[in-house]
């Protein structure tokens, strides 16, 4: 049996983007056994693929601001000792930044990835034995998909991506009892450009809760808590989350009957679960990285600078909504499209 090593530490959005390719190689080369090294606060999703037999995490964020004490510990030996004690038939960097190639090669085995002029971070080529051009310009999980075929030695099934993932692994348990339907709103990203009016919450919350759902808003930081407690003062059918690990997330998600979305990495495990969703894409655009899978409506804003990729909005805030790029983005067009994949999914 061959071991394969993957290498992809982060972020969300990007560890979700590589499960299709497992999926690919997995029913294409049964007899692969895949392990992932990942950061450590994300080591939970690989789990959820049946073909991931390993997972090994790594603290590189932790490690960054302690890098003595990481040293002195021997947390950083213990690690290395593991990532080198299988000698790996393939290594697979899907990642492409000189901090991942510089893991990949602490790990013995046939190292590939992409060449320099495919790579995100061309320097973190010099770390491969096996140099592949994917063409830039796609989604990344075609690209992703690609890459491992490329590797292994197989063609890209025609299929469109399927995340393999087990739900049984996510939902042992539920988060939210109960049988009432319910919506989940993820109203929460880095980037202030890419939130969504809290007007537009609000309305949407009412139309929500007159349609008889709960609405159930999930955060991941201080502004995102007030801006959820502000947001559930709309209506007593809103319930703010307690503080959730991502399964605790996940199982959120999975049991709901639909997801209003941001920009933001919840979204792509929100398409990995299949769940119905509706994602407002402002100063970005879904055509690279945005959500992909059954039941997924993008809704893109025509705004003149749109999109402008940046995390500050240079446009006067004197717009009835701000950015001003999410203006014909409506909550009325968000809902409409909502309830249409939620009634194609039933």
């Amino acid at each position: 049996m061959k071991r394969v090593l993957v290498v992809k530490t982060s972020s969300l959005g990007d560890v979700i983007h590589t499960l299709p390719a497992i999926t690919d190689a997995s029913r294409q080369l049964p007899g692969l056994r895949f392990d992932w090294l990942v950061e450590e606060s994300l080591a939970e999703i690989p789990a959820w693929h049946p073909a991931i037999h390993e997972v090994i995490p790594v603290a590189l964020r932790r490690w960054r601001g302690s890098p003595l004490k990481t040293w002195r510990s021997g947390e950083w030996t213990t690690f290395r000792n593991r990532l080198r004690q299988y000698d790996y038939d393939c290594i697979i960097d899907a990642q492409g930044l000189i901090k991942s190639a510089v893991l990949t090669r602490l790990a013995k085995g046939r190292r590939c990835g992409l060449a320099a002029k495919a790579a995100r971070e061309p320097l973190a080529a010099w770390a491969y034995d096996e140099k592949h051009v994917i063409a830039r310009g796609q989604h990344a999980i075609d690209r992703v998909r690609q890459l491992f075929a490329a590797c292994l030695d197989y063609n890209v099934p025609a299929t469109g991506p399927d995340y393999g993932i087990d739900r049984q692994r996510v939902m042992p348990g539920q988060a939210v009892t109960g049988t009432a339907p319910y919506l989940v709103f993820l109203h929460g990203t880095a980037w202030t450009t890419k939130l969504w009016p809290e007007t537009y919450w609000q309305t949407l919350i009412r139309l929500a809760t007159a349609a008889g759902y709960r609405v159930y808003l999930p955060w991941g930081n201080d502004s995102e808590y007030d801006r959820a407690w502000a947001l559930a003062r709309t209506s007593d059918k809103v319930t703010v989350c307690d503080a959730m690990n991502l399964v605790q997330l996940a199982q959120l998600i999975a049991g709901s009957n639909g997801v209003a979305a941001v920009d933001t990495g919840l979204g792509h495990m929100t398409a990995a679960l299949s769940v119905p969703a509706v994602t407002v894409y402002g100063p970005t655009r879904p055509g690279l990285t945005g959500t992909r899978g059954n039941h997924q409506r993008h809704l893109e804003s025509v705004y003149h600078c749109a999109p402008c990729l940046k995390r500050k909005c240079k446009q006067p805030a004197l717009q009835a909504a701000w950015p001003p790029c999410f203006a014909e983005l409506d909550p009325d067009r968000v809902w409409q499209l909502l309830l249409e994949e939620m009634e194609s999914r039933n």
